[in-house]
């Protein structure tokens, strides 16, 4: 098994999620606004799932196909969400996704932790291009993307379906030249 990544920032710890994580994790992640801007996190969160989940992710890692990184408040210890990278190693590429719990909104965090991951991308992973989408009719998440340098690459009209209705995704990306560019100017 490899060593999972642990990355820290200013006020958070992004480390591996386990099994004392999941009742936060079916908490979070259970809360029906969290689904509504997701697509494959379940509602009800049914008792187990979480657990579940949480032991796909060394599996994931160890065969290069992902990382999953469990947000940490640094001043508390307590979980605020999640942020994961899906890999496909045969392009250099990875989509991010993320989650944060109700109460922890507009603090922040997710901005936070996705520049940690995306350096981790980068810099450690050796990624060319990290993408990532959003349901229409959810601009906080793209206002993260738009934070992170991410650029518009258009609408996937009516790509997934979302409590039997088609949703359109917003998808953004930042290339590996275009973060090295920004890290320098700033």
């Amino acid at each position: 098994m490899g060593v999972y990544p642990r990355l820290e920032t200013e006020r958070l710890v992004l480390r591996a999620l386990t099994l004392a994580d999941a009742p936060d994790v079916q908490r979070l992640a259970g809360d029906r606004a969290v689904y509504n801007t997701t697509l494959h996190i379940p509602h009800p969160y049914e008792d187990g799932a979480a657990e579940k989940w949480i032991g796909t992710h060394q599996g994931a890692f160890d065969e290069g196909k992902g990382v999953v990184f469990g947000i940490v408040r640094r001043a508390d210890d307590s979980l605020v969400g999640s942020i994961s990278l899906s890999i496909d190693q045969s392009h250099a590429r990875a989509e991010l996704g993320y989650w944060i719990g109700k109460p922890h909104w507009n603090q922040g965090y997710c901005t936070e932790a996705a520049q940690a991951v995306l350096d981790y991308g980068f810099n450690v992973l050796g990624l060319n291009k990290i993408f990532a989408h959003h349901f229409e009719g959810n601009p906080a998440s793209g206002a993260v993307m738009r934070k992170l340098g991410m650029a518009y690459e258009g609408c996937l009209r009516q790509h997934v379906k979302k409590d039997e209705r088609f949703v359109d995704l917003e998808q953004y990306s930042i290339l590996k030249h275009e973060y090295e560019a920004a890290e320098k100017t700033t």
